[in-house]
């Protein structure tokens, strides 16, 4: 795990600062095409009490009655705002009913105002939701946590974009991923809530995707938290070695990923790896649930910032990059925006 330690509070205004010296090997051996696949960054200010104001919320909403887990749902951005749950598809094309999320942009409660542009990409335009009758202090706990790791996200980016450009990339096909993510007004935030099983002999528990499938962000640079475990409303440590967060590394090895909770870990996304011509390599990942005996009972609490651009941001897709080829027209150019309405249609039921 390739590990990159910020500066401290005091040295950098009480702000997160990740160092000014060239990081270019690290992010090769982390994030690279010979890479892990993922970096962790230590040392955040702030980030350890933010991360755990945050994740205790979550079985919270998760327990909230079901009728007002209804109101704070949004169909119409196919669940991409609010509560979700039992909405997307797992690799076997079955409902995922084993975790419910919580949708918001920590950025800006209104993208914005165009009517057009919020019936053309619901999943990014809509307005957030909040619980303020039931739950008030999330909306501040989600965005306080959000912009945090967004902040360190954009330096993480800035040191991307020095690696990729000493490869000859240039500013990559248009702008840097730095400038990409500070303009994009699609940032999502999702809150995680992984129910708790009965452990059985009977169930796949024990396969490496049994909480959340196979799959890669399709944004520009995702962040994550470590795991909350919970007991009874107690929080224990994880019950399993083997549960958590899988990554499949360039070499196609499964590696399971393991960094401190006060740790912050990045991947990179699908739109960077086609920006930055394969130089940066985005992170296939899953999700084990715990399988022992003293599994049972036990819920999982996680937060993901997925950092992306901006809807009409053009991306423009090289024949060597292999993803979801049977969606880019014959011109290669798609705006992020039809990109990702597209794959929603794979992964997201679209009736009410």
């Amino acid at each position: 795990m390739i590990l990159i330690t910020c500066r401290s509070a005091a040295a950098a205004g009480g702000r997160a600062q990740v160092p000014d010296r060239d990081l270019g090997d690290k992010i090769e051996e982390g994030l690279g095409p010979h890479g892990l696949g993922i970096v962790t960054i230590a040392d955040v200010p702030e980030f350890p009490e933010l991360r755990k104001r945050l994740l205790r919320l979550a079985p919270r909403i998760a327990n909230l009655p079901e009728e007002v887990k209804k109101q704070l749902e949004d169909p119409d951005s196919r669940y991409n705002f609010g509560w979700s749950h039992g909405k997307e598809k797992l690799e076997s094309g079955k409902l995922d009913t084993f975790k419910g999320s919580f949708y918001a942009n920590p950025v800006l409660d209104v993208p914005t105002t165009d009517d057009v542009l919020v019936s053309r990409y619901p999943s990014y335009c809509r307005p957030n939701i909040w619980p303020n009758d039931n739950l008030p202090e999330l909306e501040i706990a989600f965005k306080d946590l959000g912009k945090l790791m967004m902040e360190v996200g954009l330096m993480l980016a800035h040191h991307c974009d020095r690696y990729v450009m000493r490869q000859g990339v240039g500013s990559y096909d248009g702008d840097s991923l730095e400038q990409t993510i500070a303009r994009s007004r699609c940032h999502k935030g999702r809150l995680l809530y992984y129910f708790p099983r009965q452990f059985s002999k009977q169930t796949d528990f024990d396969s490496v995707s049994s909480w959340c499938g196979w799959h890669t962000d399709h944004g520009s640079l995702t962040g994550l938290t470590c795991g909350l475990f919970t007991k009874n409303s107690m929080e224990v440590p994880c019950p399993d070695s083997a549960a958590g967060l899988y990554i499949r590394t360039r070499d196609n090895q499964v590696v399971k990923v393991v960094f401190d909770e006060d740790q912050l870990a990045y991947q990179i996304g699908e739109t960077t790896e086609i920006l930055s011509r394969g130089y940066l390599c985005a992170t296939p990942h899953c999700v084990q649930a715990p399988s022992s005996e003293n599994a049972s009972n036990v819920d999982r609490s996680t937060f993901a910032l997925f950092m992306q651009p901006d809807w009409n941001e053009k991306l423009k897709f090289p024949s060597e990059i292999p993803y979801h080829q049977e969606l880019i027209p014959p011109n290669g150019t798609l705006t992020f925006g039809e990109y990702s309405e597209r794959l929603v249609d794979k992964y997201y039921q679209t009736t009410t």
